[in-house]
């Protein structure tokens, strides 16, 4: 474990700070996390990071600084970002019909076989109110025949245009701006910035995104040189964790046959955080700006129809949420906290944050002039990733011994 300790300046308890790690080790022998890491960003500094566990149980690889994790749907948000620098251009705008760019959509019905009682927008696809759906959720015949199809896979053939091409086939789950249904939606935005920019997604978020903010281990595959520092994914089943994806004979070592705007990424906690920073800068980091402070704005806003709730929206209580509680609006890639009282919490109106499947999550707090990563490899039920994300969220408030949002 490391984990520095002298931060009170950055307006945190260390003696909470150090609740952090020894809450994780818990968790670790408890079997529940082979290993994590943590970072905490705050006034300009980072004012907490820890390393718990290993990166593979079998091999006993201690966890370190610069592992690199599959950051699965914590790669919706950098696809966010991308949209918005082509809004800033004017080549797209989140009011167009998404027929604009792929004609096919335009015959889309719905699973009773009705038609869409209004024109899908980008906005749709960016807020999961577009009608489609995953494969993983279990509901309805749509969900099957997405799985079936291996509808947004990494090893499709033919990459995002047979995907784009599979999807003009199946019906919608519901009608356009009805219902929020986390959803292969992202995916579809890859192929409009693919077809917008003329540049693959992959090359596009490479060229104006990740080497623009020096995030050198981030990509869309692990690159032989780094094979070292690839941990071990592990599914959480009946209490143990089995293993998923083994790092040493793994598919991301390979360049994928479809670039995933919802889940393609893979990239340290050091990474990411430059991620975080720039959004936290309002779109700047380090004298690179990627955004306006206004698109960064409309991003961490709440887009749902007449400011609903994620929740008011989801067709089902149990449908999938990487937020999972009430008082959550959803923006451009992230999810927003609207109202802490709601939430349940201690948080901050305003903050926004998102999660992948291996429960990696980050969150961004503006009033509190904060980032939080937090990194892990485990495929766990939603339920268990919300109440852990939970969990580090009251440990890190309550760490919190200086609050600008609480001052008067």
């Amino acid at each position: 474990m490391s984990t520095p300790s002298g931060f009170s300046d950055a307006g945190f308890s260390d003696e909470g700070l150090a609740r952090i790690p020894r809450f994780l080790e818990a968790q670790v022998a408890a079997g529940a996390l082979p290993g994590a890491a943590t970072l905490i960003w705050r006034r300009g500094r980072v004012a907490h990071h820890s390393l718990v566990g290993v990166m593979d149980i079998g091999r006993a690889t201690p966890m370190r600084q610069d592992a690199i994790f599959r950051l699965y749907s914590m790669t919706k948000p950098v696809t966010a970002v991308a949209l918005l620098m082509l809004v800033e251009e004017a080549r797209i705008a989140l009011d167009d019909p998404v027929t604009r760019f792929i004609p096919g959509f335009a015959n889309l019905t719905l699973r009773d076989g009705g038609t869409p009682s209004r024109a899908m927008t980008v906005l749709d696809l960016a807020r999961h109110t577009a009608g489609f759906t995953y494969g993983f959720h279990h509901r309805t015949p749509i969900d099957a025949a997405y799985r079936a199809q291996r509808i947004a896979e990494m090893d499709t053939e033919g990459g995002l245009p047979a995907m784009i091409a599979q999807l003009e086939k199946l019906p919608l789950e519901y009608s356009p701006g009805d219902a929020w249904i986390y959803s292969v939606a992202t995916d579809v935005l890859g192929y409009l910035i693919q077809i917008v920019s003329g540049q693959s997604y992959a090359d596009f978020v490479r060229q104006r995104i990740l080497a623009p903010l020096k995030m050198a281990d981030t990509d869309f595959q692990v690159g032989l040189s780094k094979h070292g520092r690839f941990t071990a994914c592990y599914r959480l089943e009946d209490g143990k964790l089995e293993l998923f994806d083994d790092p040493q004979h793994s598919p991301w070592f390979a360049a994928p046959k479809l670039e995933s705007g919802g889940g393609g990424l893979v990239g340290t906690a050091g990474d990411y955080l430059r991620f975080c920073r720039m959004l936290l800068g309002r779109g700047e980091l380090e004298g690179v700006r990627l955004l306006s402070p206004k698109s960064v704005a409309l991003m961490t806003m709440n887009h749902l129809p007449e400011g609903a709730e994620i929740a008011d929206l989801s067709p089902a209580a149990d449908a999938f949420n990487e937020s999972g509680f009430r008082g959550i609006g959803f923006g451009l890639g992230v999810a927003v906290t609207l109202d802490p009282a709601r939430v349940g919490i201690a948080g901050t109106a305003g903050e926004f944050a998102w999660g992948g499947m291996a429960s990696t999550a980050f969150f961004v707090d503006p009033k509190e002039d904060m980032a939080v990563l937090f990194m892990t490899q485990v495929i766990a039920d939603t339920a268990r990733r919300v109440r852990l994300r939970r969990d580090l969220r009251s440990l890190i408030y309550g760490a919190m011994t200086e609050s600008y949002a609480c001052q008067k």
